[in-house]
């Protein structure tokens, strides 16, 4: 029983970098009702640069990690120009019988190819960048653990999960008592209203949509200054780990991001514990696949929006 509980804890610890590294996807699905595959790459472009100006640069840590989050930034304006900013719905579509999300145009299959094209562009781009396996970034982790009774927790990963919480509150509280927050709400959730009271709703679309991948520059620099490198498989394990954590919650909802995290965290330790490192990953694949099935004999859009956060 205690290697139990001790697994299933660690689980919940490992849960905190699933947690934030979904924050980005939800508030992008929340605000175009899309998602952006190449959001796992635009962050590893940014970690890869960040790694190239620590290392061949010497810049500080400070600057270097500032760098990761300006660097996603931009990938994700990128994105956004390139394979979404074509396919918006125009103003007014949401009331000729289309159900907001749904795609009946097919446009929202036309922006996820898109992105899966530039997913692997600006991978390639990294590798180009520094063709090594491993790259150190900016080494902050706490070694050693904490002792709690008959159990261990590692600081490191308990430090993860406050920033998740931190920022998942701060996101909740701008989308209900600020006007930006308020705005984005309604662009996200009634489209054809915003557009009627004046709101410039492909401009506040970009704005969120590149917050988003801020959002998750800003992720990636608090897993990886944590872990101290990154690899050309960052990208995808970011992409993977964020978008299952964020379905098995609701897409496009941040409390239920936080409890997808946990969920994905624990089953994943289990997993690994009966079938080691590949039953861990063949896990969360089969769990995505379930949460897909599932959410589909449903017929039921993942989340509702920005408003449900």
């Amino acid at each position: 029983m205690p290697e139990f509980l001790q697994r299933t804890l660690d689980g919940l610890l490992e849960a905190g970098p699933y947690a934030l590294v979904g924050l980005g996807l939800t508030l992008g699905f929340g605000t175009l009702r899309r998602v952006n595959l190449a959001y796992g790459a635009g962050a590893m472009l940014g970690a890869y640069v960040a790694s190239w100006l620590y290392v061949r640069q010497g810049v500080p840590v400070a600057a270097a990690l500032a760098a990761l989050v300006l660097v996603t930034a931009l990938a994700g304006l990128y994105v956004e120009l390139l394979c979404f900013a074509g396919g918006r719905r125009p103003p007014g579509s949401a009331t000729r019988g289309v159900t907001p999300g749904l795609g009946a145009d097919g446009r929202e299959v036309v922006a996820l190819a898109a992105s899966f094209a530039v997913w692997m562009q600006l991978e390639q781009l990294a590798v180009l960048l520094l063709p090594r396996h491993l790259n150190p970034l900016p080494a902050l982790a706490v070694t050693g653990e904490w002792a709690l009774g008959p159990f261990f927790l590692r600081p490191d990963r308990l430090l993860q999960w406050g920033l998740a919480l931190a920022l998942a509150g701060a996101i909740g509280w701008a989308l209900q008592h600020t006007r930006g927050g308020l705005a984005w709400r309604a662009v996200s959730d009634q489209h054809a209203a915003a557009h009627l009271v004046g709101l410039a709703v492909p401009r506040l679309q970009r704005i969120a949509f590149v917050a988003s991948c801020a959002l998750g520059g800003l992720a990636a620099a608090a897993v990886l200054a944590l872990e101290g490198q990154v690899t050309p498989m960052f990208g995808m394990w970011m992409l993977v780990k964020g978008l299952v954590a964020a379905m098995i919650g609701g897409l496009g909802s941040v409390r239920g991001l936080l409890a997808g995290a946990a969920v994905l965290g624990v089953v994943e330790a289990h997993a690994q514990a009966a079938f080691g490192a590949l039953g861990r990953d063949a896990t969360a694949w089969a769990l995505l696949l379930a949460v897909l099935v599932w959410r589909g004999s449903r017929r039921s859009v993942p989340s509702a929006g920005l408003a449900h956060a």
